[in-house]
């Protein structure tokens, strides 16, 4: 067994025993709800970052309006719920759906923008769906949002306690950016990049440009979806004021921070932005004051982020592509 094969495996367990060991002791220990809350409030953003980050940081698709495929999936849990009686297991599949259908319609018309035209029309999009969810009354419940009383239940196995929710949450949002990771570090992912350094020269080279940025944007949104439905079962009340233009900018601010490209930058971002706050509170409104100067200063001496793409790329590929790295039993390919 090689060094770098334990070395992989040592890290990824230790990982996972943070997540779901060493977390939850600590969580039962406080054994404060509110705790609980803030732990899987990070832990949402988190995938949110990271499914921003496939589009926006990977596929260099600047997006304005993720919040908003955010709140689809979660008003499509939260009405499928109260409404219709559609349980969890059948609820959060059909979340990450429906918000990946609506991305796909609203992606036709907008994909062969570039730059900052594209970035204009998310935005325009954007707007567009949380004014649906803020007027729609008779479908959304406008200003009043929905209330959602039915308990996450795993094939028809009620999870009511507080631990049992952070791992259902956890387990969910690990094996999402688990997906995410893997599309991101593949032939796929590189195709991906290829958009974000020159779409033309991609197309030229034969890169069907404008399906892969419809397919991103899909896969982005249907991940926001996934987040938008552990919103609404985690805090059993949704509006659309939720979902508005300020929380698609703190998730890009939380991709940005983090470094673009960056897989575990944009955890990083998430768990920053949504931890400082509160651990901040006690300071009262001088908190935002606190974390907008480093948001500042993070970007002033680190433009590349807290953990770019290229560090990101190097501790991948160290800690878990053994097969990245050169076998001598094969012969090498390119320049002699």
């Amino acid at each position: 067994m090689s060094k770098d094969f334990i070395q992989s495996a040592g890290l990824k367990l230790a990982i996972l025993a943070v997540i779901f060991v060493a977390l939850p002791v600590l969580l039962e220990y406080l054994s404060k709800g509110y705790i609980y809350q803030v732990v899987m409030t990070a832990l949402i953003f988190s995938l949110l970052a990271v499914s921003l980050q496939l589009v926006t940081g990977i596929a260099g698709l600047l997006h304005l309006g993720h919040a908003a495929f955010y709140g689809v999936g979660a008003y499509i849990a939260a009405l499928a719920g109260a409404d219709y009686g559609i349980g969890f297991t059948l609820g959060l599949p059909l979340a990450g759906l429906g918000a990946a259908a609506i991305a796909f319609v609203v992606a036709l018309p907008t994909m062969r923008l570039v730059s900052i035209y594209f970035a204009v029309a998310t935005l325009g999009i954007g707007q567009m769906i949380f004014l649906v969810l803020q007027n729609w009354v008779e479908v959304t419940k406008g200003p009043n949002g929905v209330s959602l009383n039915s308990e996450i239940e795993l094939f028809g196995y009620p999870v009511e306690s507080e631990l049992g929710i952070y791992f259902v949450v956890a387990t969910i949002v690990c094996v999402s950016v688990w997906v995410i990771h893997r599309l991101s570090h593949s032939y796929y992912g590189n195709a991906l990049r290829s958009l974000r350094e020159d779409d033309q020269c991609a197309d030229a080279m034969g890169i069907n440009t404008v399906r892969l940025k419809i397919e991103s944007f899909m896969i982005s949104s249907f991940f926001a979806g996934i987040a938008g439905a552990l919103w609404a079962y985690t805090t059993r009340y949704i509006s659309p004021v939720d979902f508005d233009f300020a929380e698609s900018i703190l998730i890009l601010a939380m991709v940005v921070v983090g470094g673009l490209g960056s897989i575990p930058g944009a955890v990083i971002g998430a768990l920053l932005l949504i931890l400082l706050p509160e651990v901040l509170r006690d300071v009262g409104d001088m908190r935002n004051v606190i974390v907008g100067f480093v948001l500042f200063f993070s970007i002033l001496f680190l433009p590349k982020g807290l953990f770019g793409e290229v560090p990101s790329l190097n501790f991948i590929r160290r800690q878990f592509g053994s097969a990245w790295q050169d076998n001598p039993d094969k012969q090498k390919v390119g320049w002699k």
